[in-house]
């Protein structure tokens, strides 16, 4: 069994930090210390989490016989994960029955579309929706997304089976993680932070957060603002 490390206290390590800025006060470096040793904490408890995460037992096998449509064709489960061990597939909510997509999913997966050749040195990443595969590569083409691979799911097998889908038939954002193992494919993980887990105030989000906009606007004095929320499009 490997052996865990000792970790040196936060409060020490803020200690060892000998970073000052220009005209700050005594006040604002006493409160930044303090706040140093909190993300340090920090950290340390999201790198627990993703251990905890890693060490899931097997989760249940997939057995449906899920159909997706490429921009290059038909494919089932299996050749999604193409040469990867691992699959990680985002379900977006852009169903037949929208006019437009979902903003704030557009806004995950625009972030999403320059990280996902780097994503795919590891692992296999699909971005599944309910519309026609024609509809999403318009869109896509629209967005200028370059690297992101989109599937049509045919007949809302997969989505219904991995909450993709709502309780009253609409679309819902999804994130599912699988494994192949031994030619066998299992469920690893998946996003189950919802309405019924947020805390007051809060917008119902996972941990860590998926949208790379919210880690930048949680730096800032203004936050993210429970209020404001990404669109489709900005005037010039």
């Amino acid at each position: 069994m490997a052996q865990i490390p000792t970790l040196v206290p936060a409060a020490e390590l803020a200690k060892r930090n000998g970073m000052t800025f220009p005209n700050e006060s005594a006040d604002y470096r006493r409160a930044r210390q303090a706040l140093l040793v909190e993300e340090i904490e920090l950290r340390r408890h999201i790198e627990r989490v993703a251990e905890q995460r890693r060490a899931l037992p097997p989760g249940g096998e997939v057995t449906g016989d899920y159909r997706f449509q490429s921009e290059r064709g038909p494919v089932d489960f299996d050749g999604l994960f193409g040469d990867k061990q691992t699959l990680v597939i985002y379900s977006y909510m852009f169903g037949p029955q929208r006019e437009r997509p979902c903003p704030m999913c557009t806004s995950l997966l625009s972030a999403w579309d320059g990280e996902a050749r780097d994503m795919e040195q590891r692992i296999a990443l699909a971005v599944v929706a309910r519309s026609p595969i024609e509809r999403l590569v318009a869109f896509k083409n629209e967005r200028g997304w370059r690297h992101l691979k989109l599937y049509a799911d045919i007949d809302g097998g997969f989505s219904r089976d991995y909450h993709g889908i709502d309780k009253d038939g609409g679309d819902d954002a999804a994130i599912n993680v699988f494994t192949r193992r031994d030619g066998v494919i299992r469920h690893s993980w998946a996003g189950e932070m919802g309405f019924e887990s947020a805390d007051p105030g809060q917008d119902p989000r996972g941990a860590p957060d998926l949208m790379p906009l919210w880690t930048v606007l949680d730096m800032t004095p203004e936050g993210r603002d429970s209020h404001w929320y990404p669109k489709l499009d900005y005037p010039d």
